[in-house]
This record gives structure tokens, sequence and C-alpha cells, in this order.
């Protein structure tokens, strides 16, 4: 019983010292926002410098990036990836950013997305034109790990591009 009193005292001096740590650290370094005419509680901004988002990893050029999908010009896909729906991307012409090719189809259950450039190329942005990929009949589908072998594999008649007027905000971070 001593040693459950024990342990129990030490883990409540524990959460009370993590406690003040954070409210110290949170508080003293962080600016407020004086309180609403209405007498609303000021609003706190928060001290983190990160924010945990899910990464979608992908093939450039044979090695692997990866990428934070943030914004959409589809409500449906926006809804489904659990990203920002931005209107704004509809007025962009998506033939004007590097392809994301996305290879759809049941050949391709795990081959994940290709990407038409990467941070450092003349070309890279973080905004992509969503192009489907997919294998046509009778052809032996393989890993895609670069544009330039979805290209040549699509000149032989192996798959089909189809650019969709679909435009997305996903910086790649590596």
């Amino acid at each position: 019983m001593g040693r459950i009193l024990l342990k129990g005292s030490f883990l409540l001096a524990a959460s009370f010292v993590g406690a003040v740590a954070c409210t110290t650290s949170s508080t003293s370094s962080t600016p407020s926002v004086a309180p609403s005419s209405a007498g609303a509680p000021p609003a706190t901004i928060p001290a983190a410098k990160t924010v945990a988002e899910p990464a979608t990893y992908g093939y450039y050029d044979g090695h692997i990036d990866a990428m934070l999908s943030t914004d959409v010009s589809s409500k449906s896909q926006a809804v489904a990836m659990h990203v920002n729906y931005s209107a704004a991307l509809v007025t962009q012409s998506p033939a004007a950013y590097p392809s994301l090719y996305t290879i759809v189809g049941q050949a391709a259950s795990d081959q994940p997305v290709v990407f038409g450039s990467e941070p450092g190329e003349s070309d890279y942005s973080p905004l992509w034109q969503e192009v489907n990929v997919r294998w046509n009949a009778g052809a032996t589908p393989v890993l895609l790990v670069k544009d330039d072998q979805i290209k040549e594999l699509a000149s032989k008649g192996e798959l089909t591009i189809d650019p969709t007027q679909v435009v997305l905000n996903c910086p790649i971070v590596k």
C-alpha cells in the first residue's frame, strides 16, 4: 500500500512539474491577444514550432521523395483526402505545372505516385497537375519510378496517360 501511495505521489508531482513547465514556456514566449469587447478570454498563440501532417511518398527519377498534401481544386478530392478545398486553384491552368502521376486501376494497387519534378529542378512547383495513369490490357505492369519511364511506356502503348483539370498544392519535403 505504501508503495502505491508513493508511486501515486511521484506521478502527481511529476504531472505538476510538467504542467508548470509547459505553462511557463508557452506563456512566457508566446504573445496573446487582448480580450474582445464581448469579454471573451484572450487567445494565446501556440508555442509549437511544428505540425504533424501525414506525408505521401512517391518516386522521382528512381529515388523516394515525400510530399505534404495541403490544398486541391476538387471539392470531392478535398473531402476524400482530408485537405483544404481551394477555389483559387480552380482558376489556375493545370498544364502550367509539373505532373503528379497517380497510377490507377487494379494493376497498380501498391504503386506510389510518381513526381514530374522535385525541388532544385527548373520546373519545380509545389502546385501540380494531377495526371491519371492506367496500365493497358495485355501490358505487364512494373514498378513505375520515373516520369520518363511513364512517357516511354505510354509511347509503346502499354500505359494510358490522362491529364486532369485538378490542381494540387503538395510541396515536396525531403
